[in-house]
């Protein structure tokens, strides 16, 4: 494909309305955190049971992501980018209106959905960008879930405050509608297509359920308890289901089917690198800015004593890192590589992480957490590059698809291991005879800090045995292969010439 054949108008276009769609996506979800305790007491509900409303999103997410992908890849992206964004401004819109909790929950498995739209956003960038405006792209969007997330925290905290948790949902109704009907009449459907190929649907049945077992017991194994037999029948049962999914799986493909988990597309170097490197960020990010956020708003001596919005407010250095250090890495990209930016990146956020676990002053925590969202950008910025750029066209679905379940399996462990730390390591205080408040001391932070750095590192290491298909160590391991090919093409010549 030439690159004159790629219309920059509409790439930029399609960049800034995938942009605003990633910002409204993390506006609805971000803005239901500060809004849990206030739905449980409407709803009459346990702390454990509201926990369902997070959970049930991200099973449903995970089960569909890898579904999503790989009829994408059969049917169009666009025509299944705007199947999905219907389906969750539908949910989103309904969501609002619940009339009871059991009504909640069943919405928000279907909003779940959502999560599939940028693994299709992502493909969809690949295929109709000029190749030098993809890094730029993606590190756009990377940068546009900071921003989400700057703005759902304190935004949706206000909105719950003054109108109620409900006005959450409604205030995000008509900026979902117009994104979807700007998705339907403006975007393109994909050039790579094959409708031919079967969706393998028992390996998405297969696939879906363990997933969904191990994600519903990490999400609630902190209400369970980690040693009850409902928990280890939970997490047991989904990781034994594994097994027959990639035998089958891989029975499947010998037939010559396309299974639905590829693992000859999880066995190339880049796309193996790129799932484990970030599903250990994963782990790392999700456990300790958990941990962050209770000691924002957990009383002194334990904490700083903030409000939920004055939480909200404070983890937006987190953000504003996000998104300067996105937009750099997307300039930068193309010159330096991918594997300096991302190694980079991942040090960066250790060393944020690191320093958090010193327990410092309120300033300079502050400080510290503008770090690690800098070297988080920079190297999820980096690493979804490094992703789509080394997988080819037709299996760009399935490939941004898998990625993504990866990310939300790395965050589901990562949020019940800071719970289970922070109920470890706990001080009481004593109100009264009949009251008491238990909260997690230093220690509890420490470890979630560390274990957070840690990952980090571990991602660094990682990110060492991928191969570079960006800035000038690739451009110079071309210049090399083309001196060699050529050299062997001349060297065959000549002997040709001396045979005759």
């Amino acid at each position: 494909m030439i690159e004159e054949q790629y219309d920059r108008k509409y790439a930029n276009f399609v960049m800034i309305m995938l942009a605003m769609i990633v910002v409204t996506v993390m506006y609805v979800e971000g803005m239901l955190t500060p809004s849990l305790p206030a739905i449980a007491e409407g709803f009459g509900v346990t702390v454990g049971q509201v926990s369902l409303v997070l959970s049930t999103y991200l099973i449903t997410g995970v089960a569909l992501s890898p579904v999503v992908g790989k009829l994408a890849d059969i049917y169009g992206k666009k025509k299944m980018m705007s199947i999905v964004i219907v389906l969750y401004a539908v949910a989103v819109s309904i969501t609002g209106f619940s009339p009871n909790f059991t009504f909640m929950v069943i919405a928000r498995a279907v909003q779940g959905v959502g999560l599939t739209i940028m693994p299709l956003g992502m493909s969809l960038i690949r295929e109709e960008f000029p190749r030098d405006m993809v890094p730029k792209a993606q590190a756009l969007i990377s940068g546009m879930f900071g921003a989400g997330f700057a703005i759902s925290l304190p935004l949706g905290a206000l909105i719950s405050n003054t109108y109620g948790w409900r006005w959450t949902y409604h205030s995000a109704i008509p900026f979902i509608f117009i994104l979807a009907v700007l998705t339907i009449w403006k975007v393109r459907e994909s050039r790579y297509r094959r409708p031919e190929v079967k969706v393998d649907y028992l390996g998405a049945l297969l696939l879906g359920i363990p997933l969904t077992l191990v994600v519903l017991a990490l999400s609630e194994g902190s209400e369970w308890g980690w040693t009850s037999s409902l928990f280890l029948g939970f997490a047991i049962a989904g990781l034994m289901l594994f097994i027959p999914m990639f035998l089958y799986e891989s029975h499947y493909s010998k037939k010559g089917g396309e299974a639905i988990f590829d693992t000859k597309l999880l066995s190339e170097r880049n796309v193996l690198v790129a799932n484990v490197t970030l599903t250990v960020a994963g782990i790392g990010m999700y456990l300790s800015m958990q941990a962050l956020s209770y000691k924002f708003e957990t009383p002194a001596p334990y904490g700083f004593g903030l409000s939920i919005f004055e939480t909200g407010l404070s983890l937006i250095a987190f953000a504003f890192g996000m998104i300067i250090f996105a937009v750099v890495t997307g300039k930068v990209i193309s010159r330096i590589g991918i594997k300096p930016l991302s190694i980079t990146g991942a040090i960066v956020a250790s060393i944020g992480f690191l320093l958090l676990a010193t327990s410092p002053g309120y300033e300079m925590t502050l400080v510290y957490e503008f770090i690690i969202g800098s070297g988080m950008a920079i190297m999820n910025a980096s690493l979804i590059n490094l992703l789509i750029l080394s997988v080819e066209a037709k299996n760009m679905g399935l490939a941004t698809s898998m990625n993504s379940t990866f990310r939300y399996l790395g965050s589901s462990v990562g949020a019940p291991i800071a719970g289970a730390i922070l109920s470890a390591f706990v001080a009481t205080e004593v109100v009264s005879k009949t009251v008491s408040f238990s909260f997690p001391t230093s220690t509890a932070y420490l470890y979630s800090f560390a274990i957070g750095g840690v990952a980090f590192i571990a991602a660094a290491v990682l990110v060492l045995f991928a191969k570079e298909v960006l800035g000038r160590r690739r451009d110079e391991n071309e210049y090399e292969k083309e001196t060699e090919e050529a050299t062997v093409t001349k060297s065959r010549s000549s002997e040709g010439i001396g045979d005759k």
